[in-house]
C-alpha cells in the first residue's frame, strides 16, 4: 500500500511567491450583467483546456467582488492584453466606478466586451463552473476568437514583463553595451568598491560566466549565485563614438561563496546607501528610484538616456 501523506502546514504568503515564479499572460475577463451593464476584472489565472471542444478557463476568488456575477453568468469573454496595455490591466485591477468608460472595447458574438488592441480575445459561453477551494474555475466554450501580431503582456513575480523590451535590450548587448544588476542580499544591496567610487556589478555583456568581461563572469568571480528577474532600466550614456547602452536587471543573491569575503564587495542596507560615493550620476538616480519603488512594492522600467526618459509603472494583476 502507498504510504499515506500527511501534509504539513506551510506559509501561504511564501506559497503565493512560489506560484509567482510561473510566467503568465495578463487578461481582462468580462461579461454583461443582468441589468445590461458590463462587468470585468484583471486576471492572470487563464489557460487553455481543450481543443475539441474548444475550452478555456479562468479562476475567480470567492472573495472577489465579481465572484457572484461570474459564477452565474451564461457567457463571458477573455481578452489577452498586449504589452502596451498595462493601463488597461490597471483599470480593471482597480475599484474604479466606471472602468469601461476608460478603455476602448467592443462586443462580439455573445455581447460580452472585448478589449480593442488585445493580443487575442476569446468569446465564450459558460461550459461549467467548478468549485475549487477558495476559488471557482469558470470554464468557457469558445464560440468566437481573434488574435493579432501584437506581443502579449507578461506577468511574473509581482511585475509585468515586457518581452519586446527584453529582446531589444539583449540584442543591443554588444560592444556598445554595459550590462549590470541591482542585487539584493539578505543584508542589503550588493555594491563594489572601485578606485573611482562605488558601482553596481557590471559587465560588457550578460553571459557566459566563463567570460570574465560578462556580468555573469563578474558575479562568478565574486562567488555569487544570483537570480536575475527582469530589466529595471535601459538608457543611453555618453555621445558619439563613446556612447553606450546601459542595461540593468533587478535580482537577488541566492548563495554567496567564500570568494566575496576577500573582494571589494560591500553589502549595504537599502536605507544606508552612501549616495555620495556612487561614481555615476545616472546609476545613482536609478538606484534612488529603485529604493523608492522597492519601499512601495511597485516597480517600473526606465527607458531613455541619462538626461530624460520614461518610467512605465508596474501594477499588480489580481
Amino acid at each position: 500500500m502507498a504510504e499515506s501523506l500527511n501534509p504539513q502546514p506551510f506559509d501561504i504568503a511564501e506559497f503565493r511567491r512560489a506560484l509567482g515564479a510561473f510566467v503568465t499572460g495578463v487578461t481582462v475577463v468580462t461579461t454583461i450583467q443582468p441589468d445590461g451593464s458590463p462587468r470585468g476584472f484583471t486576471a492572470n489565472s487563464f489557460t487553455s483546456v481543450s481543443l475539441d471542444p474548444p475550452l478555456v478557463l479562468v479562476c475567480i476568488a470567492k472573495t472577489a467582488s465579481s465572484y457572484k456575477v461570474f459564477s452565474q453568468t451564461k457567457h463571458f469573454a477573455i481578452s489577452v492584453l498586449a504589452e502596451d496595455q498595462k493601463n488597461v490591466s490597471g483599470v480593471f485591477a482597480s475599484k474604479a466606478a466606471d472602468k469601461f468608460a476608460q478603455v476602448a472595447w467592443c462586443a462580439r458574438s455573445t455581447g460580452a466586451p472585448v478589449m480593442d488592441g488585445a493580443a487575442a480575445s476569446f468569446d465564450c459561453t459558460t461550459h461549467d463552473v467548478v468549485d475549487a477551494g477558495d476559488h471557482i474555475i469558470l470554464i468557457g466554450r469558445v464560440v468566437d476568437f481573434i488574435h493579432t501580431s501584437s506581443s502579449p503582456l507578461g506577468y511574473c513575480r509581482g511585475a509585468y514583463v515586457n518581452f519586446s523590451l527584453s529582446q531589444e535590450a539583449l540584442a543591443a548587448a554588444g560592444a556598445r553595451a554595459q550590462v549590470g544588476a541591482i542585487l539584493e542580499h539578505r543584508d542589503g544591496l550588493v555594491l563594489l568598491d572601485t578606485p573611482t567610487g562605488l558601482q553596481l556589478p557590471t559587465g560588457q555583456k550578460l553571459e557566459p560566466a566563463s567570460d570574465a568581461t560578462s556580468l555573469n563572469g563578474v558575479l562568478a568571480k565574486l562567488g555569487l549565485k544570483v537570480h536575475l528577474d527582469f530589466i529595471f532600466a535601459v538608457f543611453e550614456s555618453g555621445s558619439g563614438s563613446s556612447s553606450s547602452v546601459q542595461i540593468y536587471y533587478r535580482g537577488r543573491v541566492i548563495e554567496s561563496g567564500a570568494a566575496w569575503m576577500d573582494s571589494a564587495m560591500r553589502i549595504v542596507p537599502l536605507g544606508s546607501i552612501p549616495w555620495k560615493e556612487l561614481r555615476d550620476d545616472a546609476v545613482r538616480s536609478m538606484l534612488e528610484r529603485y529604493v523608492r519603488e522597492r519601499s512601495e512594492d511597485a516597480f517600473g522600467i526606465y527607458v531613455g538616456d541619462t538626461e530624460a526618459g520614461t518610467v512605465q509603472t508596474l501594477a499588480l494583476a489580481h
